[in-house]
C-alpha cells in the first residue's frame, strides 16, 4: 500500500490563504499521472508556517479529494510529543491512511528520546506510522539501531530516510523487522535504494513529473532495469533544479511556471532569485514540461 512514487505535496497559497481550488487540482494531477500516494503537510507543504486550523484543513481536503484512490500519509510530526499526538489524532479521525512523523527538530533529542517519542505517539494513536529521518533539517540523525527497535512496535510500519546515505539505508534494511517499509526521502537516490531493497520514495520532483517518477519505480520492480535507469538519469536535471534553493521554493516556483498554482510563499521563505529562476525555466523547457508563465 505504501510503496512506489508518493508525492510530498506543496501547499498552494493565494492572497495569504490556502488555495483550496488549486490544492484539489494538484491532487488530481498527481492521481491522473500515476502517483502511488500523497503526503500533505510535510516539509514541502510548508507545514511549519501553517496554523493548526490550516494544517487540519489541508489534510481533510486531501483525504476528501483523493477519495481512497491513492493512500494519504498525513504529515503530523512536531518537536513536541504532545503536539504530535494532537495532530496525529486529527489525521486518524479525518481518515488518513497513515501519518508521517518527522524526528523532533531543534531540541536535538538523544536516541533514547527519539525512541520514547515515537513509542508514545504509537501508543496514543492507532494509525500506521511512517518515521521521517532528515538530519539536514532537524540536526539529529535517527540511527539504524533506533529504527530497528521502533520497527518492533506494531503500528510503526516504515521510514522515510532522507540522509542520502546508502550505508545507513543498508543498515536499516539489515537491522529492521522483516517487511519494514523503506522509502527514500532523497530523490537522487531513489533507484539505488530500490536496488538494495527499498520500496519507493516520498518525492519532491514528482510534484512536477509524477508520471516519470512513478514509471521509473514501476519499471524497476518489473525487472526492466535499463529502462528504469534511463528515467533515473533523465530525471536528474529536475532533481538538481528542485534543490538550487531551499525546498519548496523551486518546486512551487516550477508549478507556478506550469500554471498550476500561484508563486506565493510564507515568510521566512521568499521567491527565487532571478538568476536561479531563469535556470529553473531553462531546465523545465529542456525537460519538455510546459512553461505557461515567465
Amino acid at each position: 500500500m505504501f510503496s512506489g512514487s508518493i508525492t510530498a505535496l506543496v501547499t498552494p497559497f493565494k492572497d495569504g490563504k490556502v488555495d483550496e481550488a488549486n490544492l484539489k487540482r494538484l491532487i488530481e494531477f498527481q492521481i491522473t499521472n500515476g502517483t502511488n500516494g500523497v503526503v500533505p503537510c510535510g516539509t514541502t507543504g510548508e507545514s511549519a508556517t501553517l496554523s493548526y486550523e490550516e494544517h487540519n484543513r489541508v489534510i481533510e481536503l486531501t483525504i476528501e479529494t483523493a477519495a481512497k484512490r491513492v493512500p494519504v500519509i498525513a504529515g503530523t510530526g512536531s518537536n513536541s510529543t504532545e503536539e504530535t499526538i494532537f495532530l496525529t489524532k486529527h489525521a486518524k479521525k479525518a481518515g488518513a491512511d497513515a501519518a508521517l512523523l518527522i524526528t523532533p527538530y531543534y531540541n536535538k533529542p538523544t536516541q533514547q528520546g527519539l525512541y520514547e517519542h515515537y513509542k508514545k505517539v504509537a501508543e496514543a494513536v492507532d494509525i500506521p506510522i511512517v518515521l521521517y529521518n532528515v538530519p539536514g533539517r532537524t540536526s539529529v540523525n535517527m540511527l539504524p539501531e533506533t529504527v530497528a527497535r521502533l520497527s518492533e512496535i506494531k503500528n510503526i510500519i516504515g521510514i522515510k530516510e532522507a540522509t542520502g546515505n546508502l550505508q545507513q539505508v543498508s543498515d536499516l534494511i539489515e537491522y529492521s523487522k522483516k517487511g519494514f517499509i523503506i522509502l527514500s526521502g532523497d530523490d537522487f537516490t531513489t533507484l539505488p535504494m530500490l536496488s538494495i531493497g527499498g520500496h519507493g520514495v516520498i518525492s519532491v520532483t514528482s510534484n512536477i513529473a509524477p508520471k516519470d517518477m512513478s514509471d521509473m519505480i514501476r519499471l524497476f520492480l518489473e525487472g526492466k532495469t535499463e529502462e528504469a535507469k534511463g528515467l533515473h538519469f533523465r530525471l536528474q536535471s529536475l532533481h538538481r533544479s528542485m534543490f538550487i534553493e531551499t525546498n519548496p521554493i523551486p518546486v512551487k516556483t516550477a508549478l507556478a511556471l506550469m500554471g498550476m498554482c500561484e508563486e506565493e510563499f510564507r515568510l521566512p521563505l521568499t521567491r527565487m532569485s532571478e538568476a536561479n529562476r531563469n535556470k529553473l525555466i531553462n531546465t523545465l523547457k529542456n525537460y519538455g514540461l510546459g512553461v505557461t508563465r515567465s
